[in-house]
């Protein structure tokens, strides 16, 4: 069985939080859902967090800094901003796609995270291929775990 990835998803709006967490976990995911960044940072030290999900306007910690300290733990960890209050955002940021809450439905959302989810692992992949059929050019057998 394929491990489901885990989605932190952060918004100090309890409600769309709660909306959002059912949408992710009926399509296979596992959510961990905070209810503001300094929380969520301590839940991504923690570790198995695939992508994050977070809302820009929160009180102390904004989703900005959030996932500008998560780029500095985990630079590959794939990251969605979005907010309510602003519908284009300017500001340099480290977010791989900012979204407009109410500009997008969850179609649209399910595929953003899709694609990121994709990009993240690809690679990782196609290097783990890579070497392994160099592996076997080179010895002429399959290499046996240990």
């Amino acid at each position: 069985m394929k491990a489901k990835k885990t989605i932190l998803c952060v918004d100090d709006n309890e409600q769309l939080l709660s909306v959002r967490k059912v949408i992710l976990e009926t399509r296979g995911y596992r959510v961990l859902a905070c209810t503001n960044g300094r929380k969520a940072l301590e839940v991504f030290k923690q570790g198995g967090v695939d992508l994050i999900l977070s809302d820009l306007a929160m009180p102390e910690f904004d989703g900005v800094e959030l996932i500008d300290s998560i780029k500095n733990l985990a630079p590959e960890t794939p990251a969605i901003l979005f907010s309510g209050k602003v519908k284009i955002y300017e500001r340099e940021t480290r977010a791989d796609v900012f979204l407009p809450k109410g500009m997008y439905g969850p179609a649209e959302l399910l595929e953003h995270i899709r694609l990121l989810l994709v990009r993240k692992r690809g690679p990782k992949r196609a290097v783990a291929r890579v070497a392994l059929s160099s592996e076997i050019k080179a010895t002429g057998s399959y290499p046996v775990a240990s």
